[in-house]
């Protein structure tokens, strides 16, 4: 009756009136009947959609950073955790985490994901996906291809909080997911009705949405994200309803493969039929493909089981889906042994209890500070623990006793503030990260600077694992760490060059050896890799020897430290006193530019200068060309940036850019001009380099000029892609200090708190940071007065020593900068004034 109706609307409106229909249905029946779709739009409930019962895990949103770049996983998981389920788009250009806040259609439920990634789509295996039945009870008339199946969810009804996901499509079916460690729950709930309405006709179709019968049909198909599977095998068992099956995949961001598995079992309604189905051909005669199984191999796209359902009692069909590395066998493990019972309200609730844990080593008082300043902190701070995966037991490349972590995308990112933060909040996870790197280097012979899905990860400047071990060592992590074997590490990294120094190691040794930079017409005859980003190889490389001296001073190897900090000046010798800021403007053929002087500039073999303009690669000036198959001097940043990239000697660079307050000028007009990008972590240390130049108030300013305005509770509130790096930033930003990643000194700016504290690694003190005068419309920004445990303290940068033992750190602010932390002695340590 329905049918002749709609026929007089236009296709999307019929869909979205059947949408509208079915949701007011929903919101009348009675509770019992029909309770997820009621819960979602009436919020009675706290057990599914309401706000959590802990005062920290209300504040934290998933889906921030869900549109814009921010590729944010939203899902479920545990900290850490390999189970990751979402309700992946097809919106493939910012799908990286399946998940995207738009209007994009839903494709399915798929397993494994990572977060905040650039690049292509990354995993997003074994996705489910329910229809509410099949037109005229024919399975060959259900959809199964990813991109036939796609349909619209219901707006504003994505739900996520730490260890949930919920979402509504149009089909009639609401979709709720949680998580294990290497287990995902589903939980599938249907319209209570005889007949229920189809509401997405095939892509392209004119054909009106039309009732279907009650009789679920949920389908695996073997696809990932990126649709790089090639082989695999898959059964469904027709008594039991089991799957499993796995295939081969291809990693986002680097070389190789790796494989994967799965295993699903079901409950809450009978059986009535089970197949297999490739592309759209379905068949409920075959129950299993692939080569295992006799038959030929399968194609690539979409492929699977499928098992439809008598009308469910209570309206809710369980999914849970156990996932390996290993083996199917080990994910049906896995699935039987963390979800026995099918409880998911109970897997919810001891993921949230696992998120406060994590979380509750952080107290913040909120007196004063609105919902969104709170949501941006905590949601940040959430993001870091997402990655890396903590794999452990699930490596198939090789035994060991050691932990295994995976999903270091990319280092590169996360050494400058998201692996610092978790030395102070997480120590336990950061050393067993740290394990596993050095591990990785046993077994595979180099430090990765990116690692995804048991993979080599693309190089995308310095060898950064070196600053991440350094740091760790610096800051005293020992439990369990091979300090031998890491030392042996980076000292390969120094030192060998790899044949394929695209995905691990140095490019260019000889060059950085024996003239000390790494030239733009470099011949390097050692290895394979992209010959570029000069600028910020030669910068980062020189870092990356400073940490490398620190490590060598801790560990008793006086010749080798005196070697890499020797080699740590070399930034020097692309610093060109003359390379002016001026370019051409394309569009109109006006110079343009400012009158600062002096810059990193690329360099021949011979020693002369390539002309190239320091905006190049900027919001300004061409930004896109200098991602990794770049051919220019820098990565994902200007040589205006990379000119400030030293932390190991910054005295040496305010005096070469003309002393502290050309500087501060300087670096005041990079931020204020257009040329910085906060989207890429390299700016970030940018924001507190002030205080090399005795103005500390500087720092303070400026993130209060970031915060909120490019880091915020809102679904696009980060700049760029997360790499868990910018949750790190803001963290950092809103507790009022950040790392100098490597080395033992956090600069300091006031909280954005009256008063944060985190437990000390002992759990038996505190180390607390608190404002006088905090006012929460942060009129007062500057610190006039500090004392630290009572006492005077002038220095505008504190040590991780203050982490360890606890104490208060007190500042007392007002609305003018001051002359404190302004004093020679008490500006952050330079190797060129001794003081490292």
């Amino acid at each position: 009756m329905a049918g002749p109706f709609l026929t007089t609307f236009p296709r999307r409106r019929r869909v979205l009136t059947f949408a509208l229909f079915s949701l007011l249905v929903w919101a009348l029946l009675p509770i019992e009947s029909f309770n997820p779709p009621r819960k979602l739009l009436l919020g009675i409930t706290k057990e599914v959609v309401g706000k959590s019962k802990s005062d920290i895990l209300q504040f934290i949103d998933p889906l921030i950073g869900t549109v814009n770049g921010g590729h944010v996983f939203p899902g479920a998981t545990l900290p850490y955790g390999m189970a990751k389920p979402v309700a992946d788009t097809n919106n493939w250009g910012e799908a990286a985490a399946g998940f995207v806040s738009d209007d994009s259609l839903i494709t399915g439920f798929s397993q494994f994901h990572d977060s905040g990634t650039g690049g292509n789509p990354s995993m997003g295996n074994f996705p489910l996906f329910a229809h509410p039945g099949c037109p005229e009870d024919d399975f060959t008339k259900c959809h199964y291809v990813a991109a036939e199946r796609a349909i619209p969810r219901i707006n504003d009804s994505a739900t996520a909080r730490p260890g949930y996901f919920a979402i509504g499509l149009s089909n009639s079916v609401y979709a709720e997911m949680t998580s294990t460690a290497h287990t995902n729950l589903f939980r599938f709930s249907f319209s209570p009705e005889v007949e229920v309405p189809d509401a997405y006709p095939a892509s392209g179709s004119k054909e009106a949405p039309q009732m279907v019968p009650n009789s679920p049909l949920i389908l695996v198909d073997l696809i990932d994200l990126g649709n790089s599977r090639s082989g695999g095998d898959i059964e469904v068992n027709a008594t039991t309803g089991r799957m499993k099956g796995g295939g081969s995949f291809r990693p986002s961001f680097g070389h190789g493969s790796y494989k994967a598995y799965f295993c699903a079992d079901f409950r809450g309604a009978e059986i009535r039929r089970t197949g297999t189905f490739s592309r759209s051909d379905a068949s409920d005669n075959v129950q299993a493909l692939g080569d295992t199984y006799g038959n030929a191999r399968i194609p690539q796209g979409s492929a699977g089981t499928w098992i439809q359902f008598a009308q469910a009692p209570n309206n809710k069909i369980l999914a849970r889906v156990g996932l390996s590395f290993i083996s199917a066998s080990q994910a049906c493990q896995n699935a039987e042994r963390e979800i026995g019972d099918f409880d998911f309200s109970g897997v919810v609730a001891a993921s949230e209890v696992a998120w406060q844990e994590k979380l509750s080593v952080i107290k913040a008082d909120h007196t004063g500070l609105n919902t969104d300043l709170l949501k941006t902190f905590w949601s940040g701070l959430y993001r870091t623990m997402i990655l890396p995966q903590d794999y452990t037991g699930e490596n198939p490349l090789w035994q060991s006793d050691e932990p295994y972590y995976d999903s270091f995308y990319c280092i590169w990112d996360s050494f400058r503030a998201q692996h610092p933060l978790l030395t102070i909040i997480d120590p336990e996870t950061q050393t067993n990260m740290v394990r596993a790197l050095i591990d990785i280097y046993k077994h595979e012979g180099k430090l990765p600077d990116c690692r995804m899905s048991f993979s080599k990860g693309y190089t995308q400047g310095g060898s950064n694992a070196d600053v991440v071990l350094a740091d760790a060592l610096i800051k005293n992590l020992t439990r369990g760490i091979d300090w031998s074997l890491g030392y042996e590490a980076v000292v390969s990294d120094a030192e060998e060059e790899p044949s394929d120094w695209s995905v691990s190691g140095r490019g260019g040794i000889d060059s950085w050896h024996k003239l000390g930079y790494i030239p733009v017409d470099d011949d390097d005859r050692k290895g394979t890799g992209p010959l570029s980003r000069s600028i910020s190889r030669t910068v980062e490389y020189a870092y990356d020897d400073f940490v490398i001296a620190l490590m060598a001073r801790e560990l008793g190897h006086k010749g080798d430290e005196a070697k890499y900090l020797e080699r740590s000046h070399n930034w020097r010798n692309l610093w060109n006193p003359e390379y002016d800021d001026h370019y051409r403007d394309r569009a109109t053929g006006a110079i343009q530019g400012s009158a600062f002087h002096g810059f990193l500039q690329p360099r021949f073999t011979n020693g002369t200068f390539s002309e190239q303009t320091a905006r190049l690669c900027s919001p300004v000036y061409e930004q896109h060309v200098c991602y990794f198959d770049t051919h220019h001097s820098t990565y994902e940043g200007s040589p205006w940036l990379y000119s400030f990239y030293v932390p190991q000697d910054m005295a040496s660079l305010v005096n070469l850019m003309g002393g502290a307050e050309d500087f501060v000028k300087r670096l005041d007009y990079f931020h204020s001009s257009g040329i910085m990008y906060m989207g890429n972590e390299p700016n970030f240390l940018t924001t507190f380099q002030f205080h090399y130049a005795s103005r500390p108030g500087r720092s303070a300013y400026w993130v209060h000029q970031y915060i909120p305005s490019l880091f915020n509770s809102t679904v696009g509130g980060i700049p760029g892609n997360d790499d868990c790096a910018m949750g790190a930033f803001s963290a950092f930003a809103f507790m009022g200090f950040f790392p100098v990643a490597g080395q033992d000194v956090y600069l300091l700016t006031p909280p954005l708190f009256r008063e944060v504290s985190i437990k000390t690694p002992d759990g038996k003190g505190r180390a607390t940071l608190r404002n006088v005068n905090f006012d929460p419309e942060y009129t007062n920004i500057y610190i006039q007065s500090a004392k630290l445990n009572g006492e005077t303290y002038t220095k505008n940068w504190i040590t991780h020593d203050f982490f360890v033992k606890g104490g208060v750190l007190e500042f007392v602010l007002g609305p003018k900068e001051s002359s404190w932390g302004a004093q020679k002695e008490d500006l952050p340590p330079s190797l060129s004034q001794g003081a490292i």
